[in-house]
């Protein structure tokens, strides 16, 4: 994710002042609803049989309720209308799962909308709601190892969750649509997901707009059709996806479609107003695409493309999988950096927010790859400016290995210092086993997940050096290193 106008950024503390109109919206749409929508499930330490209620949050340190425990979605089937004149939503969600445990119970992450009926393996199921979560309770418990499948239908108006650090994510409504980009909490806006990256998942999208707007999602277009004065699009996103990545944005767009050199299948979408700043960017996309391709190794996915909102309140673009969607015309830094994403981030996706750096430190380095590459300031040069900031500075302000909180999950030191401590990995083993180490990584790990200990595992089994006082000095040290 990345500010405009800061590049080497996503979202900063910059953003900790909500605009007024946004606020407002927060305040009325954005919490879900305490009260039951369906026959009372049992509560924590009722009649289920202990150890076979899935827990309500999948552990995370940062966000304890995100995500969910017990089962594991293997594809999410959303089928939804949207009329953004009265900012009525109404959606379907078939969720394929797997037991991980014996299951009498089980949680969905779901805020703000109102559920009318939920039924499991077709049979009808009890729910309730507990703040944020859909308490399921299926009439029969689901076995450990089997297939289930839960079928949730609701309607509301939807709207953003605000995050620690004061910013907005979610279901964001615009003048002509919905800026939907879902980092780190916000996909339980618009659908029912168990909403951790740990859980990935395939996605197919049935979007019914008004006609004359535009609905763009994750992966290929399968195809389009106008009936009654509205338009319904289908799109399919077959790579496992974090619920996070996942989009259905609206709007009145410019759209082009084309394939590269390599298959990929662009698909850009782009609001009318921002269409001359982004065009002379959107078009070294593919060249963007082929020179990561050449540095990282294959394009992790079938789909490419770019989704240029005008959603001036927004503050930041997200690296949603396949089509990263920004809030204005990018430069080509951030098109840079969250085109990096779909390596660092989608394709091999976190395990715990702690590591966010192993997204944003990677993504960052790869502008100042990019840099050094195409005639700009070398990633030396960089690493130096930077260095010669004062130690009260906020670069040095927190570790980015573990950045103390959701609060601080997207601030310079995530980004800056954690593109520094892979500078400093460059220099200790030399280009020849960085970049190694980069490709083996995005390979190793592809449409799964890593962590910063494997990835520390890695770098010395590959250089064949002993590296844990490197990463401890730039990614778990508090203050400024005493030497660069």
């Amino acid at each position: 994710m990345t500010p405009p106008r800061q590049p080497a950024r996503r979202r900063t503390a910059v953003l900790a002042t909500v605009p007024v109109a946004l606020a407002a919206l927060l305040a009325t749409t954005g919490a879900a609803a305490p009260d039951a929508t369906g026959p009372a499930a049992p509560e924590a330490g009722g009649r289920a049989a202990p150890g076979t209620a899935g827990a309500p949050g999948a552990g995370d340190a940062y966000f304890p309720l995100s995500g969910n425990g017990g089962y594991d979605v293997r594809h999410y089937d959303l089928t939804l209308r949207y009329r953004p004149a009265a900012r009525r939503l109404d959606g379907t969600a078939v969720l394929t799962a797997r037991a991980t445990q014996r299951l009498t119970r089980f949680d969905l992450d779901l805020s703000g909308l109102t559920v009318t009926r939920v039924t499991v393996d077709g049979r009808p199921a009890r729910f309730t709601r507990d703040g944020r979560e859909l308490v399921v309770t299926p009439r029969t418990a689901r076995a450990k190892g089997r297939d289930f499948r839960v079928t949730v239908a609701y309607y509301g108006t939807p709207g953003p969750v605000t995050d620690p650090d004061g910013s907005a994510d979610g279901w964001i409504p615009t003048d002509d649509g919905a800026f939907v980009a879902g980092e780190p909490q916000g996909a339980m806006t618009w659908f029912p997901a168990n909403g951790h990256p740990r859980d990935k998942a395939s996605y197919d999208f049935t979007l019914t707009v008004p006609r004359g707007r535009t609905a763009v999602a994750n992966g290929v277009l399968l195809g389009q059709h106008t009936a009654h004065g509205e338009t319904t699009f289908r799109w399919r996103q077959a790579e496992p996806m974090a619920a996070y990545l996942a989009t259905a944005t609206v709007g009145t767009f410019r759209t082009e479609r084309y394939t590269t050199r390599d298959g990929i299948q662009v698909y850009n979408a782009v609001d009318p107003r921002e269409a001359r700043a982004a065009a002379p960017v959107l078009k070294k996309l593919p060249s963007v695409l082929e020179w990561e391709s050449r540095l990282f190794g294959p394009y992790p996915f079938r789909a490419a493309g770019s989704l240029v909102d005008h959603a001036p309140d927004v503050g930041y673009a997200l690296e949603t999988q396949t089509r990263p969607v920004y809030d204005s015309a990018p430069d080509l830094g951030t098109l840079v950096h969250e085109s990096a994403h779909q390596w660092f981030g989608d394709s091999v996706s976190l395990t715990a927010w702690k590591d966010i750096w192993l997204n944003e430190g990677f993504a960052t380095y790869a502008e100042w790859l990019y840099s050094e590459q195409h005639g700009g300031p070398s990633a030396q040069k960089t690493f130096d400016a930077l260095y010669a900031r004062p130690a009260r500075d906020g670069l040095w302000a927190y570790p980015p290995g573990d950045p103390g909180g959701g609060e601080r999950l997207f601030g310079t030191p995530v980004y800056e210092r954690g593109a520094m401590a892979l500078h400093a990995l460059r220099r200790a083993v030399g280009d020849r086993d960085f970049f190694r180490v980069l490709r083996a990584w995005a390979d190793e790990h592809r449409g799964g997940h890593g962590t910063t200990a494997g990835f520390v595992g890695l770098a010395e089994r590959t250089s064949g050096k002993r590296l844990k006082g490197l990463f401890d000095t730039w990614l778990y040290t508090r203050g400024k290193p005493d030497r660069a």
